[in-house]
């Protein structure tokens, strides 16, 4: 029989996102994505920094590490191989059919490679290489809390799957069953296809595809609504992409994402061109195929599961506008996007999965927590951290916070472990006033350096969220764009993007102390119980993981001071 194992290490590594977990005795201690901790963003290498943290804060060293999980499977790619005859038999897709056969061949090798390279790193560890849309699921499930759900997994491409439908319930003695119960295979892929649009309107795929859902608010599907019906067909059993206007997908950047037939009938690459009106009109009909894929896909999955919750995961979870198109449904009761729904989290997701394989238990200390990554509440800064700037000590550093954000100061905030996930949940923060008119041009301008149109989440207590968000559930991980009230047209217009909509933070005491009270004393100031939060960081760079990342982004930025656990550092 195979011992349990004590200390399980989940792994994102060697493509995008790089991410380490660690699951000790049962229990998820700590995530951490390494961008943070090597200030390099989406990075690629291997999470070394977020390796050593987490084994230095359990005590542990390598050789005590039982099992590591990588999260992505290398057999799972020789299925585009099979997909060969078919390819070639198609004039549509003929030209590609042997350099993507050939290219999935190569990545199952490097899979296969990355994999013993962690069994080399570990030698006392037995490896387990998980399904990637497995890690992506679980780790939505489990953050949940739910007993019953269907599970949504929808991104550019997991080995070969890049959409699954499961079904997943907790049993009793604390374990689970996770059946992925329909699966669509690559070449259909609707991240591949946001991705290549994307790319296309000048802006880095894999990376700022949230600009592109921002820009849509601003432009008009009617001109390209027909192209994006004929590129991105429903069928009933979810979509596929039209290979004449999407080429299949070679895995090498030598390849075009999208045909000429596509730019004929949209717009030639922008580059680094002016944004104009085809562009934004590219990308609203874009969004609105991809909400309507995404409430087709969450249609089915109710229909296929008979549940009456929902777990959306994968990439394309990220797309907050989306997501809130399957809450305003009413297909479920409630939808739950994990605070990292991307690439990083499948390191949790693949942890989770190795441990409850080898155990029959799902892990515990995944649900609902985002906290998740390193801290540094014993920092010591001198009177002056840096030339041009000076750190004091408020005798109470919320009301202080308030103050200076009521009197239209934009701070940011480095405060307590590292948060999971793109979006910022409070711990590495820029916050400001969402009363100030002037705001989001300030932010956009001076702080965040990035596109003007570029929206601002809010982010309020779940007691008064009803007051200017129509959200018909909580949504503590930012991942769900609202419709807002009348109210919040009136108190907060900073916070409404173009569509009506908002991104919005609800919070409780118990999630984030500091930064509930910081928005209660806000309140008593200005009778607006809402901040505006966005992630600490400027346009390229990762969010700030460590003190002095967060000291180079106040000096980088407009920023009017960073309060650094509990000091007040200032220009």
């Amino acid at each position: 029989m195979t011992p349990t194992p004590r200390a399980v290490l989940g792994f994102c590594s060697w493509t995008h996102d790089s991410a380490a977990a660690l699951i000790l005795d049962g229990h998820l201690v700590g995530f951490a994505e390494e961008e943070r901790l090597n200030n390099h963003k989406h990075t690629k290498d291997y999470p070394a920094h977020a390796v050593e943290w987490l084994l230095g804060d359990s005590d542990l060293v390598p050789e005590l590490i039982d099992t590591v999980a990588y999260n992505f499977r290398a057999p799972g790619y020789l299925a585009a191989t099979r997909q060969l005859g078919e390819h070639l038999a198609d004039p549509k897709t003929r030209g590609r059919a042997l350099p993507r056969a050939a290219s999935f061949a190569r990545v199952a090798t490097r899979t296969h490679t990355r994999t013993r390279r962690l069994e080399r790193l570990f030698p006392h560890a037995s490896s387990s290489s998980i399904l990637h849309h497995r890690a992506h699921g679980l780790y939505a499930f489990a953050s949940s809390g739910y007993d019953d759900v269907a599970v949504l997994v929808v991104d550019s491409l997991g080995e070969i799957q890049t959409t699954t439908i499961a079904h997943a319930r907790r049993t009793p003695g604390g374990g689970c069953t996770y059946d992925i119960i329909d699966a669509i295979d690559d070449p259909a892929s609707l991240g591949y296809a946001y991705g290549a649009v994307t790319e296309h309107l000048g802006w880095r795929r894999g990376d700022e595809e949230g600009t592109v859902m921002a820009l849509a608010a601003l432009g008009d599907p009617n001109p390209f609504r027909d192209l994006m019906r004929d590129a991105i067909p429903i069928t009933d059993t979810g979509f596929t992409l039209n290979p004449e206007l999407f080429p299949v997908r070679v895995l090498s950047r030598c390849f075009a994402r999208v045909s000429t037939e596509f730019i004929t009938r949209s717009c030639p690459p922008r580059g680094n061109g002016p944004i104009e009106e085809v562009h934004r009109d590219l990308a609203a009909a874009l969004q609105e195929r991809t909400e309507q894929v995404m409430v087709h896909l969450a249609v089915r999955a109710r229909a296929l599961t008979n549940a009456r919750l929902l777990c959306v995961s994968g990439g394309v979870a990220a797309n907050c506008v989306a997501i809130g198109k399957i809450v305003e449904s009413g297909l479920f009761d409630e939808v739950h996007v994990p605070p990292a729904p991307g690439d990083s989290g499948t390191a949790i997701g693949a942890a989770t999965a190795a441990y409850l394989d080898r155990t029959g238990k799902l892990a515990t200390g995944i649900q609902d927590r985002c906290y998740l990554g390193p801290a540094f509440g014993d920092v010591v800064l001198s009177k002056n951290p840096r030339p041009g700037l000076t750190a004091t000590k408020p005798r109470h550093p919320a009301q202080y916070l308030a103050g200076a954000l009521a009197a239209g100061a934009v701070v940011g905030v480095f405060r307590g472990p590292l948060e999971a996930g793109p979006r910022a949940l409070g711990n590495r923060s820029i916050l400001a006033s969402p009363a100030n008119p002037e705001v989001v041009k300030q932010l956009n301008d001076t702080v965040k350096f990035r596109e003007p149109f570029r929206p601002f989440a809010p982010v309020t207590l779940t007691a008064t969220a009803s007051d200017y968000f129509t959200l018909p559930q909580p949504a503590p991980f930012m991942s769900i764009a609202s419709s807002v009230t009348e109210l919040a047209r009136e108190q907060i217009p900073a916070i409404v993007h173009a569509n009506g909509t908002a991104r919005v933070q609800t919070l409780t005491e118990g999630q984030n102390p500091f930064l509930a009270e910081a928005i209660t004393e806000f309140a008593k100031i200005t009778g607006i119980p809402v901040l505006i939060n966005t992630s600490l960081n400027i346009k390229g760079k990762p969010i700030c993981g460590t003190p002095d990342m967060a000291l180079d982004c106040l000096l980088a930025s407009g920023l009017d001071a960073v309060l650094l656990e509990d000091w007040w550092v200032s220009k």
